[in-house]
């Protein structure tokens, strides 16, 4: 499918959802395509159609400049989808409605958005049906009263719903007015609560509220130096205050922040950027901290920045209630002079330098682990709700090898256990033995490198066991992918995670 931005203002393109047309532009509309429309259909009436894939999250962002531009010339904006919204009539402010509209229309213009149609109404159906045929910039006004009447003529295809306005056609009604005349009570009988509705809507009747959003508060502050300052020094001095309000702000909404956006402009640029976070929440000193890290570890400069800074600014990333976040009864949580600590080595040495174990998803317990930088969030990691078949039943085991230990398993006979590709153990296990591993020439070592950790010396009776449990993963790509494992305990309690594969025996992981 086409991307949204290589599409230009005059070429048809629609916007796609499980193959139905969700929203189609003014030069798609003169085709004959209509929302609702299959993806066929709509090729079919325009073969030059641009198809763009439905994206919920692009086009709330993309529409949320036009939200914030209405607000500012009439609080309460109701945003019904990306692309229409509702806004009760601010008329009499601005000296009528078409002056109104117009104000709107200009102030959309300038914020880049050059096809707005207004419609004014009794009610939200009837404002949008003059919406839609208004022009460019224009302002449609349904005189008060009015609605039934200017909905008189329209044809019932304006009902968005195409199984309704199907039903309505082969009943013979081809006009809302043609509809709006039948008996409520019969429309009720016919059509269930749906029409009536539906019928309301055509007389002119809609009780729809306004669900007006609330502004979302600017929580971001900043400081400009004048003149700029040159060290960092004075730079982390100078922001104290602004960090004290910044933190403030959010405490007086019953917010902390957990991740914050560091940014610092040299020469009215972004030289530095960095989003930090935090196990707890931020405080002013260690937005300060942050701060003096950042200009060091950053700019790369032992004693200064590398050219005056004239702006910082603190950017809540991700905030969250601070109910969440209070001391506990008998206190606990991590002790502030490590934050501070691992804070600052990350600021010298990156986020990475300092990462925390997580449980993700998988079948394998190497799989399972993933490392994740201090204080961050886990994203990107295989979900654990999955059902990945082949995986370990619990309880999981304690320690994972980071390489797995070789093994020797044999039977009652002293015969080497194999396991076939249909899953059928040879024998049963009987005794195992750690292969030593060979020692890197010239190491001082003890004897404990050449023998697997606490697998000990010598063979292991096995006084229970448990499996196999096949597993073949990414076969497309390692025909040897083949594994079954194993759990086997010996009769000094220990236990122990084993696979065997086509190379031999190996122990991945030790229970506690």
């Amino acid at each position: 499918m086409a991307e949204d931005d290589s599409i230009q203002g005059a070429e048809p393109a629609v916007v796609l959802a499980a193959n139905a047309v969700v929203a189609c532009n003014e030069a798609a509309r003169a085709e004959g395509v209509r929302r609702g429309m299959r993806r066929r259909d709509a090729q079919s009436r325009c073969p030059e159609l641009r198809l763009v894939e439905h994206n919920p999250d692009r086009d709330a962002r993309m529409f949320e400049p036009v939200l914030a531009a209405v607000e500012e010339l009439r609080p309460g904006v109701a945003p019904l989808r990306p692309g229409l919204l509702a806004v009760r009539a601010p008329g009499r402010f601005y000296g009528g409605e078409e002056s109104a509209g117009a104000l709107i229309a200009e102030r959309l213009v300038r914020a880049g958005v050059w096809d707005c149609r207004i419609g004014v109404a009794d009610d939200l159906f009837t404002a949008e049906q003059a919406a839609r045929r208004a022009g460019p910039q224009e302002t449609v006004v349904v005189e008060a009263g009015g609605s039934a009447a200017y909905l008189r003529e329209l044809p019932v295809s304006v009902i968005d719903d195409d199984d309704v306005a199907g039903l309505l056609r082969r009943l013979g009604l081809r006009t809302l007015g043609d509809f709006a005349r039948l008996d409520a009570d019969d429309v009720q009988a016919r059509f269930g609560g749906y029409g009536a509705k539906v019928h309301r809507l055509a007389r002119g009747e809609d009780e729809s509220l306004l669900g007006a959003r609330t502004p979302p508060p600017d929580l971001e502050c900043q400081i400009r130096f004048e003149p700029p300052l040159d060290t960092v020094e004075a730079v982390s001095f100078s922001v104290r205050q602004t960090a004290e309000r910044f933190v403030a702000q959010l405490a007086g909404r019953g917010l902390v922040c957990t991740e914050v956006l560091v940014e610092a402009e040299c020469d009215h640029e972004v030289a530095s950027s960095r989003v930090w976070a935090h196990s707890r929440w931020f405080g002013a000193a260690d937005l300060v901290d942050r701060v003096h890290w950042q200009l060091r570890g950053q700019l790369r400069h032992t004693q200064g920045v590398t050219k005056p800074v004239e702006l910082v600014r603190f950017v809540p990333d991700t905030v969250e209630p601070a109910g969440a976040h209070a001391a506990a009864l008998w206190g606990g949580g991590t002790d502030e002079r490590v934050e501070r600590a691992v804070a600052r080595v990350q600021g010298m040495l990156g986020p990475h330098a300092v990462t925390v174990p997580t449980v993700q998803g998988g079948r394998a317990p190497a799989d399972r682990q993933a490392l994740v930088p201090w204080g961050e969030r886990p994203v990107g990691l295989r979900p654990v709700d999955l059902p990945w078949p082949g995986s370990l039943p619990p309880p999981a085991p304690v320690r994972v090898f980071a390489e797995p230990r070789p093994v020797v398993v044999v039977d009652d006979r002293g015969q080497l256990v194999w396991v076939s590709e249909r899953g059928v153990v040879s024998a049963p296990p009987a005794r195992f033995r750690a292969v030593r591993q060979p020692v890197p020439a010239g190491r001082v070592t003890r004897r404990a490198d050449a023998v697997p950790d606490g697998l000990g010396d010598g063979w292991q009776p096995v006084s229970a066991w448990s499996g196999p449990w096949p597993v073949e993963e990414l076969w497309w790509e390692n025909p040897a992918s083949w594994v079954a494992r194993f759990q086997i305990v010996t009769v000094d309690g220990h236990a122990w995670l084993m696979t065997c594969a086509d190379d031999g025996w190996w122990v991945e992981a030790g229970y506690d």
